[in-house]
């Protein structure tokens, strides 16, 4: 299995497991944490929905970790978080602790993280989550009844989910290939940083991206990252 993804809702599962098989991987999509005895049969990616977007930050961890431990029980060789394009969370969670919590158990250095779809209009510029032209806390999101985005800069918004730091890979180094990305990741990790939000504004920055992070044990983002990678 070469893509493992854990989504946090069932329409995000949907939608990035469409994404990948337009890249051309055979996919298959569980609702909820799998069966132990479950076989998804040879394919190149499983996507595991959950529905745990909204839900206390220690409930959706322990699901994060079950589906977690059934996709590497199956040989799962890359894991991918998945949450909205929206990155719609809150300073009690849950992006940043699942993150934490994944990155814990596969021993991963630094995640690198974007929810950038610019097929949808998605944009991350300077850390900053555009909707179009209009900054996300300037849209209707910043009035959801659940999880309001009053703050455009994922960089703060994540930080505010983690004790980990936080760092920014901007959209120059993207610009400037994947050994540039790889370059301020590893910058980025040796200043201390376990996080790092990664500006993306067209779809060919999702590209470059998918080719730096292809070997990284756990990435995180939207559906564009992930058919990237």
């Amino acid at each position: 299995m070469l893509l493992g993804v854990i989504a946090d809702d069932l329409t995000g599962a949907t939608d990035v497991a469409v994404n990948l098989r337009a890249a051309g991987l055979s996919v298959v999509q569980v609702n909820g944490v799998p069966r132990a005895g479950l076989d998804p049969g040879d394919v190149d990616a499983v996507v595991v929905a959950l529905k745990s977007r909204t839900i206390a930050a220690a409930d959706a961890c322990a699901l994060a970790l079950a589906s977690l431990a059934w996709l590497r029980a199956r040989g799962a060789e890359r894991i991918y978080f998945k949450y909205c394009s929206t990155f719609d969370s809150t300073a009690a969670g849950n992006i940043g602790q699942v993150t934490d919590a994944l990155a814990d158990a596969l021993g991963a250095a630094i995640v690198p993280a974007t929810p950038a779809y610019p097929r949808n209009q998605r944009t991350v510029y300077r850390g900053y989550l555009f909707v179009g032209d209009a900054l996300l806390s300037e849209t209707g999101m910043r009035n959801h009844p659940l999880t309001p985005m009053t703050d455009a800069n994922l960089v703060r918004v994540l930080q505010a989910q983690t004790p980990r730091p936080v760092g920014l890979v901007p959209l120059s180094d993207v610009d400037a290939g994947p050994a540039a990305v790889q370059a301020r990741l590893q910058a980025l990790h040796g200043a201390g940083c376990r996080h790092a939000i990664v500006d993306a504004t067209d779809q060919r920055h999702l590209e470059t991206l998918g080719s730096a992070l292809v070997d990284y044990p756990l990435t995180t983002g939207g559906a564009g990252l992930a058919a990237g990678l």
